[in-house]
């Protein structure tokens, strides 16, 4: 009988010391890719999840580069280009191609380079030079993953992250 007690303090204790632990909290990092369709151009974006280990702060946004106007302008030359966030039924429709968790450091890096790329001097959109693909390639450099600016993948968003997934085999086969 008294080691059954014992059993039963020991397994409370856990229990107590368990639910007293911080929980864990992290941001995660997920980058995703649209092929065309619809009214849409291919488009590559990344969403952010989780929650700031310093400060307690809930994420839960996302963030894409494109033009602000799409039209056949943006084939010869720059134009006005925008951070935008993606909605929900954009995120939907779309294809989730790898994703990793972000330490502070790296999350605070990641806005950085969203504030960056919003304070650029207008035009700032180029489709061969500053488009969506160029915006997630330095978003996934800035989180340390290792990047190849291949001039054949530039305007292929789901092909670009297939191969960022390849170059980087801690992201695994799949989403």
């Amino acid at each position: 009988m008294l080691a059954a007690s014992r059993v039963r303090l020991l397994l409370a204790l856990l229990l107590l010391f368990g639910l007293a632990a911080p929980a864990a909290a992290a941001v995660e990092i997920a980058f995703y890719s649209r092929e065309l369709g619809g009214n849409n151009f291919p488009h590559a974006f990344v969403t952010l999840r989780g929650t700031v280990d310093e400060t307690g702060e809930a994420v839960d946004t996302s963030y894409g580069f494109t033009a602000k106007a799409v039209s056949p302008a943006i084939l010869f030359g720059s134009v006005a280009g925008e951070v935008i966030v993606e909605g929900g039924q954009q995120i939907a429709r779309s294809d989730r191609q790898f994703s990793l968790i972000l330490s502070d450091a790296q999350y605070r890096a990641v806005l950085g380079v969203v504030q960056a790329w919003r304070d650029r001097a207008q035009p700032s959109y180029n489709l061969n030079r500053r488009n969506c693909v160029h915006f997630v390639a330095e978003l996934a450099r800035t989180v340390g993953l290792r990047v190849e600016d291949a001039a054949s993948l530039m305007k292929r968003p789901r092909s670009f992250l297939q191969h960022v997934r390849a170059q980087n085999p801690q992201l695994g086969d799949g989403p």
